[in-house]
């Protein structure tokens, strides 16, 4: 064998000298190279490069007449619901329902609580459940609460089931839930007929005459191409949409394009659970004195003039007469105290209120006077109902107001009276809460000229 060169014999001398040194040193260089490839590397491989295989199974399906049995050992229940009608007995209502259950109907005609959903008023929200033979297993009935004080925030809820082979009924107060709902409409002919057509109840378009009321006279001043965007609540009762008042509770921001002149208001608390409407500035919309003593009413006889259809004579009219169906609530226009409530000659059962600064307003012709002498009323308070007592040739209401007893055009006292305004307190939070309003005005806005059933 031939010897190493000189050079190997050097290198292999060096190594058995510092070996410990050299194999540190290749241990730290490898480390190095290892860091490097695994910041590099990635961390899984690339899908494109992993192997496909396509896997075929045969599924044994059960014939038409096993999939029947199968379905069939299911345990189905049914859901129906339906409102109740005037002429509706416990059979007749379980029958439309698809309830066959003559225990279920026996039951709901006798007990104390169950009959509740056939008394009172039509209109009850009736659900029930029921299995595949028909067979009730629960009802419940969804109707306003019986207490005047909740009619507007909570429900009755009764609920009749079949616990241990008994049939049960309970009665529950539960209070009324509120979706948001925006909608928007161009005026043609009137503002209720362009309500209609955005499918906007009637409530809330009364709402917003009462708001704009001392901006607009709806009965003179619309004009056609006019606008109108409302956010508004809708009240639900277990999530179910309400039958009753239109379903429909507060507007909580409006705006009235009238004209040209475009009017803005915010629904915002202030103490005690009362509220108010501004402007969205903090200007309030609310005035001393309403715009009328009615909700909302046609004008028959104005501040003028007349030809009186008893007298056949022509005679100063000194107050404005409202057309209305008897019954229709009259309201107190402002603040103040019952000077006088009794039966005064051709005026019939008529309300005399003194407010302040030497202001008093008249309702006359009712059929009911809700209040007594001395009473403090509140503005919006009830006074009685339109009649056509004493000298009235018809159901209306007959209103003046005077200022140091001389009469004065009722229809311009409220746009002139003082306006309330909103306390410094509350503005910032004010602040807050109308820009969140002008959000969902301006999202309502854009569904103008939008047909109905896109925009929904």
């Amino acid at each position: 064998m031939e010897p190493f060169p000189e050079w190997a014999r050097r290198v292999a001398a060096f190594h058995q000298t510092h070996r410990r040194a050299l194999h540190g040193s290749l241990i730290v260089v490898l480390a190095g190279f290892s860091a490097v490839a695994f910041g590099i590397a990635p961390l899984a491989p690339d899908a494109a490069d992993l192997p496909r295989s396509t896997v075929i199974e045969h599924l044994q399906i059960d014939g038409i007449d096993a999939q029947l049995d199968a379905l069939a050992e299911q345990e189905l229940e049914l859901t129906r619901a339906d409102l109740t009608r005037r002429s509706d007995t416990a059979p007749g209502l379980l029958a439309r329902l698809g309830v066959v259950d003559d225990e279920a109907a026996d039951f709901l005609r006798n007990d104390r609580t169950a009959r509740l959903v056939l008394q009172g008023r039509p209109g009850k929200m009736v659900q029930v459940q029921t299995n595949s033979a028909g067979r009730l297993t629960q009802l419940v009935a969804r109707f306003p609460a019986e207490r005047d004080e909740q009619k507007t925030t909570h429900f009755t809820r009764l609920t009749m089931e079949r616990l241990a082979d008994q049939w049960q009924a309970r009665l529950e107060t539960a209070p009324l839930a509120t979706q948001v709902r925006l909608g928007s409409g161009t005026i043609t002919s009137s503002l209720f007929a362009a309500a209609d057509d955005a499918h906007i109840p009637d409530t809330i378009s009364i709402q917003m005459a009462e708001i704009f009321s001392n901006d607009i006279d709806f009965r003179r001043e619309l004009r056609q191409g006019d606008t109108f965007t409302v956010v508004y609540e809708s009240l639900t009762a277990d999530g179910e949409p309400i039958t009753w008042n239109d379903g429909t509770g507060r507007v909580l921001a409006a705006k009235f394009v009238n004209d040209g002149d475009s009017h803005e208001a915010m629904w915002f608390p202030t103490a005690n659970g009362k509220g108010g409407y501004f402007a969205p500035d903090g200007t309030s919309k609310r005035r001393s004195f309403l715009a009328s003593p009615l909700a909302f009413s046609r004008v028959t006889s104005g501040f003028s003039m007349r030809f009186h259809p008893i007298l056949k004579t022509w005679r100063k009219h000194n107050g404005v007469d409202y057309a209305a169906p008897k019954g229709t609530p009259v309201r107190a226009v402002g603040d103040g105290v019952v000077a006088f409530a009794g039966w005064q000659n051709g005026y019939g059962n008529a309300v005399e209120i003194r407010h302040t600064n030497g202001r008093s307003t008249f309702y006359a012709h009712m059929s009911r006077i809700d209040v007594r002498k001395g009473q403090r009323i509140e503005q919006g308070a009830g006074v009685g109902l339109v009649g056509a007592t004493g000298w009235a040739t018809g159901a209306h209401l007959h209103f003046e107001f005077r200022v140091n007893g001389s009469f004065q055009d009722p229809l311009r006292i409220a746009r002139a009276s003082e306006a309330v305004t909103l306390p410094a307190a509350l503005k910032p939070q004010f602040d807050v809460q109308a820009s969140l309003y002008e959000g969902k005005l301006a999202i309502a806005e854009t569904m103008l000229g939008v047909p109905r059933n896109e925009a929904e």
